[in-house]
Formats: structure tokens, C-alpha cells, sequence
């Protein structure tokens, strides 16, 4: 359980945090996402933040994999990664503590 703990938290709150800040925007998340480009500081922040969010894709791909899912298993989270960056490695974690929880419960109850 201590391996869901602190992702589930994270994703909780920033998950509704993301949410209200988009409710109260007064701009589009595209708008948003050119505005910050346009300037040499910002787009620096966000291209750090991308390649960051590529990092996390290509490690849940392999982990995925080395679990033996499909790639096709982590699509959902790569979507959510490219659009919310950070949701979607900390739904991966979330997910994959509960797929680990439930294996290691359901091997204790075979033994």
C-alpha cells in the first residue's frame, strides 16, 4: 500500500488542482500552450517539461513491457502524458501499485 500512498496523493491533488485552474481559464489550453512558446523563458520551461514527460513515456513503455502488457496497455497514459504532462506517469503508478497488490494478495491466497 505504501507504494500507491504517495502517487495516489500526488495525482489527487494535482489532478484537481489541473481541473480547477482549467474551469476558472480564460483562454484555451491550446492558447495557453502558444502563449508560453512565444517567449524564449518560458518555452525553455516547457520544452524542459516535455522532455521530462518523454523520459516517463519511454520508461513506462519498457516497464510495461518487461511486465509482459502490451504496448498497446500504455497508449491511455501517453495520451494523458502528452496533454496533462505529469497525470499520466502518476496514473501509471497508481494503476500498476494496485495491479501489485492485487498479484501479491492473490499469490498469498494460493499459498
Amino acid at each position: 500500500m505504501k507504494a500507491i500512498t504517495l502517487p495516489l496523493i500526488a495525482l489527487i491533488a494535482f489532478a484537481g488542482y489541473t481541473v480547477s485552474v482549467m474551469l476558472q481559464a480564460e483562454q484555451s489550453l491550446i492558447d495557453f500552450g502558444i502563449s508560453l512558446m512565444s517567449r524564449p523563458d518560458t518555452a525553455q520551461v516547457v520544452i524542459d517539461l516535455y522532455l521530462l514527460a518523454t523520459l516517463a513515456a519511454i520508461w513506462m513503455y519498457q516497464d510495461a513491457r518487461k511486465r509482459g502488457q502490451s504496448a498497446v496497455s500504455v497508449v491511455p497514459y501517453l495520451l494523458i502524458t502528452a496533454v496533462f504532462v505529469s497525470i499520466g506517469p502518476l496514473l501509471y503508478l497508481v494503476v500498476r501499485g494496485f495491479q501489485n497488490r492485487k498479484s501479491s494478495v492473490a499469490a498469498t491466497r494460493q499459498i
